[in-house]
C-alpha cells in the first residue's frame, strides 16, 4: 500500500498511477484530517466487486448454512468436494 499527499500526487501522477496498475498497489492520498482518497487498479476493483457479490449472494449463504449444519451433525466432506 502506498500513501502520499495530494501535492506529491499532482507532481508525480504518472509514476503513482503506473505503480498502482503495474504492481497491483493501492494508493491512499491524504487530504487532511480524517479525509482521503483510495486509488486502485481496475483489475483489483473488479476482483473486489466479484468477491463481494459472491459473498453476498443468497445461494452462497444457503450453501454455507447447509455445510455448517452438516458439520454440526458430524458429516465429513471429501477433499474432491472442497477443492476446485
Amino acid at each position: 500500500m502506498l500513501t502520499t499527499t495530494i501535492s506529491d500526487f499532482r507532481k508525480d501522477i504518472k509514476k503513482y498511477l503506473d505503480k498502482v496498475t503495474e504492481n497491483f498497489e493501492t494508493l491512499i492520498i491524504n487530504r487532511g484530517k480524517d479525509s482521503g482518497v483510495v486509488i486502485m487498479s481496475l483489475d483489483e476493483y473488479n476482483s473486489l466487486t466479484a468477491t463481494q457479490h459472491e459473498l453476498s449472494s443468497i445461494a452462497n449463504e444457503r450453501r454455507l448454512d447447509s455445510a455448517i449444519e452438516k458439520l454440526k451433525k458430524g458429516a465429513s466432506f471429501s477433499k474432491d468436494l472442497i477443492e476446485p
